[in-house]
């Protein structure tokens, strides 16, 4: 089943609320203490709250159709394997790096861009 992108569906509401906490939960992952049990715990948290984002967007779309978000969501989805990957295999520098980026591009960015006039949050902030 797909979703509108014009409403607050619960798949909507679903797919804010898990980018949401991912966006908290990735602020605490870059400034605390790294490689411990907490971020481990904390980090495997972060990638389902970012692989549900990736995955539940999938089911919202417009009335054209999928757009280019959604291939973010595809690149989000390889991205984190990758960085997961790096984890696993002792690539520290590269896993920061990949985890840093994603962070960046996949939710700050990408968030405010949703804060546009023309898009569903942005029609509820400025009207």
């Amino acid at each position: 089943m797909t979703t509108p992108a014009d409403t607050w569906t619960p798949v909507i509401v679903t797919h804010a609320l898990l980018a949401a906490t991912a966006v908290v939960l990735g602020a605490g992952l870059l400034r605390g203490r790294k490689g411990h049990l907490p971020h481990r715990v904390l980090g495997w948290i972060w990638v389902a709250c970012m692989a549900g984002v990736a995955g539940i967007s999938f089911a919202i779309h417009g009335p054209k159709g999928y757009s280019w978000i959604h291939g973010l969501s595809v690149f989000t989805l390889f991205a984190l394997a990758l960085g997961v990957w790096f984890a696993r295999t002792h690539r520290v520098k590269a896993h920061r790096g990949q985890m840093i980026g994603l962070y960046i591009g996949a939710l700050v960015i990408t968030g405010l861009f949703t804060l546009l006039p023309g898009r569903l949050i942005g029609r509820m902030l400025w009207g």
